[in-house]
C-alpha cells in the first residue's frame, strides 16, 4: 500500500462531497499536470491510502483520508466539451488525462492545517512543505502515520 496526498478546492469538490456520493466513492477527475498524471495512470493503485486536502481556501489543510477504489483510467472529462476539463488533444484512441476512483474512509475532527504540517520538523521533507504545486503527491508511511495523529485519527 502507497500514500498519497489529493489536493481539492472545496468549492469544487469537497470531503463532503465524496461522503455525500452514493457509495461514498466517485472518480478524481480533472488533473492536468504530466507528472501528477503519471502518478494516477502509474503508481496509484487499489487500496492506496489517500490524505484528502483542502486547497486554495484561506486556512488550507488535510481534511481526512479516502482510499483508492480503482486505478488509473481515462479521464472522460478531457473528452467531453461542455466540461472545464476538456482538452481538444485527447481523443479515446489516445487519451493523455487519467483519473481514479477514490471512497471516503474518515473526516478529521480538525482540519490539519498547512501552517501546522509546516511547524512539524518531521514534515519538512513533504512536498506540500517544499511548495509543490502537484495536485497529486506522494507521502511517506512516517509523514502519513504522523498526520493522522494531528487529526486524531487512530487505528488507520
Amino acid at each position: 500500500m502507497a500514500y498519497w496526498l489529493f489536493k481539492s478546492e472545496p468549492g469544487c469538490f469537497s470531503i463532503d462531497d465524496l461522503k455525500n456520493r452514493p457509495g461514498m466513492t466517485d472518480h478524481w477527475d480533472g488533473v492536468r499536470n504530466y507528472q501528477a498524471r503519471n502518478f494516477l495512470r502509474d503508481q496509484v493503485k487499489v487500496g492506496d491510502r489517500v490524505l484528502f486536502y483542502h486547497s486554495n481556501i484561506p486556512e488550507p489543510g488535510v481534511a481526512g483520508i479516502a482510499e483508492v477504489v480503482r486505478e488509473g483510467y481515462p479521464d472522460s472529462t478531457a473528452l467531453d466539451p461542455a466540461s472545464d476539463h476538456f482538452d481538444p488533444k485527447s481523443s479515446a484512441e489516445n487519451p493523455i488525462w487519467y483519473m481514479v476512483d477514490v471512497r471516503y474512509v474518515a473526516t478529521f475532527p480538525q482540519q490539519v492545517t498547512l501552517e501546522k504540517i509546516k511547524a512539524h520538523p518531521l514534515l519538512t521533507g513533504m512536498p506540500l512543505v517544499r511548495r509543490s504545486r502537484l495536485s497529486i503527491q506522494p507521502v511517506t508511511p512516517e509523514e502519513w502515520r504522523i498526520i493522522l495523529t494531528l487529526g486524531v485519527i487512530n487505528g488507520e
